[in-house]
């Protein structure tokens, strides 16, 4: 999913990048908004009841929570679609950036409102492995080929953790644009970056 990324220089001026507030992240803490918000960003604008049918939900839920998402700024009506009463969704900016303080709020409902998104962020990314697993002998063997499931451990101090992570962002974000839409043999590719300790003991 796009909608999560640390908090960094980037995410403070790049205007394709929302930055979260303890008020948005009330507002964005719930499984359903969250996979509304990720399924416009990848697929693009949408109605609440093209969603629904993607998602499997109700259109009224779908409808809901998007003028819930509305109302904290991460869904927008999409002006050049749509004719009548029928109201079209896109999402308001490409990614979203957290602030590492929110996990260290005080108020727990804070903190508790993050757990929920990142438990599911980490769920949609495993629903995303596990559809490529279920699904990988549909596509080109060169794409097989070129994918990955890997895991590393190597000792880190926090800092070290820290520069991995931003060098592994940089060196990803270093391959936009290097393939033109509509190019041939091209796919849009996933990469789920996840750094964490471990107890060794």
């Amino acid at each position: 999913m796009a909608p999560t990324e640390p908090n960094d220089d980037r995410s403070a001026t790049d205007p394709d990048l929302l930055q979260i507030d303890a008020r948005a992240l009330r507002g964005l803490a719930h499984p359903l908004r969250l996979r509304l918000l990720s399924a416009l960003r990848e697929h693009g604008p949408a109605t609440a009841s093209g969603l629904a049918e993607r998602l499997g939900e109700s259109s009224g839920a779908t409808s809901y929570h998007l003028r819930q998402l509305a109302t904290y700024g991460f869904v927008e009506d999409d002006p050049s679609r749509g004719k009548g009463r029928e109201r079209w969704w896109r999402a308001a900016h490409a990614g979203t950036a957290f602030d590492s303080e929110l996990m260290h709020h005080a108020d727990p409902e804070v903190r508790g409102a993050m757990g929920v998104v990142l438990h599911e962020v980490a769920t949609m990314h495993a629903q995303e492995l596990s559809t490529w697993l279920g699904t990988m002998h549909e596509w080109p063997r060169e794409w097989y080929e070129g994918s990955g499931i890997r895991d590393y451990k190597v000792r880190l101090t926090p800092e070290l953790s820290l520069e991995l992570a931003e060098k592994v962002s940089e060196l990803i974000n270093s391959y936009r644009g290097r393939v033109p839409e509509g190019t041939e043999g091209s796919a849009v590719v996933r990469t789920h970056l996840h750094v964490f300790p471990r107890r060794t003991d």
